[in-house]
């Protein structure tokens, strides 16, 4: 069985290694492009302005390394500032561009996501406090609901943008052999804007014979909703992954 990992191109290419690494058949076919914001003075404006900010949410790893592109000439990282995330992707990409202090969700989450990144965050003091999200064009609002409703002060920069994307020679024959022979491969989707973006790439497949692994519930039920046959979960770990895929392989 062959993995197809559907994450934004960067993320897919360490994914496919470390499956690879695990023994495992794998390719990438990304189905979400990043492209960085439009918006050169937003992202100037949000640097210039961490030193008001008592802690930046980056929601991905693509948040923290556009917006870290986007960065204006003389601008730094002030060493006390907090920086939030998601999930232990977003933190290895924040540690690499030297953040040292990262609030995340305990490793041993049944998921990462908003939801567990809000339980390191609810016990702290938000009153009048400025919180800066980085995120892409448009995101779910769940964590700034939250932090909004403690007294925090949001602000929001769209450091990169995402659409479908134009798929290559070699992603499109990926494609094709996937819905050819549907029991020979395993979608794994991380985002459930990857799945709703394969139903725009390949409108007239019928997915019934499909079977996918989302390693999230709402990812999951975003699969379902396409008409893929077989659906399971696993927590967004390596190991996690590594485990179920190998248990449909036996």
């Amino acid at each position: 069985m062959r993995v197809l990992v559907t994450r934004p191109a960067a993320q897919a290419d360490e994914w496919v290694q470390l499956l690879r690494d695990a023994g495992l058949q794998a390719e990438a076919l990304p189905l979400i492009e990043i492209a960085p914001s439009g918006d050169a003075r937003a992202l100037a404006e949000a640097w210039q302005g961490l030193h008001r900010v008592a802690l930046v949410v980056f929601v991905s790893p693509n948040a923290a390394t556009c917006f870290f592109d986007g960065r204006p000439e003389g601008a730094v990282w002030p060493d006390a500032l907090v920086a939030a995330s998601p999930g232990p992707g977003t933190t290895r990409v924040l540690r690499a561009l030297g953040v040292s202090t990262v609030v995340e969700p305990a490793a041993d989450s049944p998921q990462f996501d908003s939801e567990a990144l809000w339980l390191q965050l609810a016990q702290r003091d938000w009153q009048g406090r400025q919180v800066l999200v980085v995120r892409g064009a448009s995101g779910r609002d769940w964590l700034a609901e939250r932090l909004r409703e403690r007294g925090a002060v949001l602000q929001f920069v769209a450091a990169y943008g995402r659409a479908v994307p134009a798929l290559s020679t070699e992603a499109q024959a990926l494609l094709q052999a996937a819905l050819a022979a549907p029991d020979q491969h395993l979608w794994l989707f991380s985002s459930s804007e990857a799945v709703t973006n394969l139903q725009t790439l390949a409108p007239h497949a019928s997915w019934s014979g499909t079977t996918a692994l989302a390693t999230h519930p709402r990812i999951a039920q975003t699969a379902r909703s396409l008409g893929i046959g077989r659906v399971l979960e696993a927590r967004p770990s390596a190991e996690a992954v590594v485990a179920c895929i190998q248990s449909i392989a036996l």
